[in-house]
């Protein structure tokens, strides 16, 4: 049977779950670099009206230890922000799509959403789920050490 599981918070996860001979692998997915941050940028401002001061490696820069579901709310955010500036009480629905066709996504609207959107991971709980794959890597390698040196025992006899 193969099983493929994914969480943001290992520290949740049951121990037993973690006892040799359950997984046979544990991998641990970091934050992008900026480089990564930069393509999730792309990708999620792709055919969104951004006006000519959004810069997205200025962006990536900014949001160190963001993963991609974190971007995706930020740029989601910065599209609401902006749209919010041409919904006033009163208007009507055929002005507002009127209107939407001129509205531009700026840096303020980055940089607002970038103050409302926090990272998922903080550095300290990316320390210590760092820690937790290199520990269940060593428990994980060892356990395989030992099983194949039972096989190769019981093949001996």
């Amino acid at each position: 049977m193969i099983i493929v599981a994914a969480t943001n918070r290992p520290d949740m996860v049951d121990p037993a779950l973690l006892r040799p001979g359950r997984f046979d692998r544990l991998i641990y997915i970091k934050p992008p670099e900026k480089a990564g941050r930069e393509k999730i940028f792309e990708i999620h401002t792709e055919g969104k009206p951004l006006a000519d001061d959004v810069k997205l490696p200025e962006l990536a820069d900014m949001t160190e230890g963001y993963v991609g579901a974190d971007i995706e709310g930020i740029c989601r955010e910065a599209a609401m922000l902006a749209l919010r500036e041409i919904v006033t009480p009163g208007i009507g629905r055929k002005d507002i799509e009127e209107l939407a066709g001129k509205v531009k996504i700026s840096k303020k609207h980055f940089e607002r959403a970038i103050r409302r959107v926090k990272p998922t991971t903080s550095r300290e709980s990316l320390s210590s789920y760092e820690q937790s794959a290199e520990l269940f890597a060593k428990y994980a390698t060892e356990f395989g050490e030992e099983a194949s040196g039972d096989a190769k025992q019981e093949n001996e006899i």
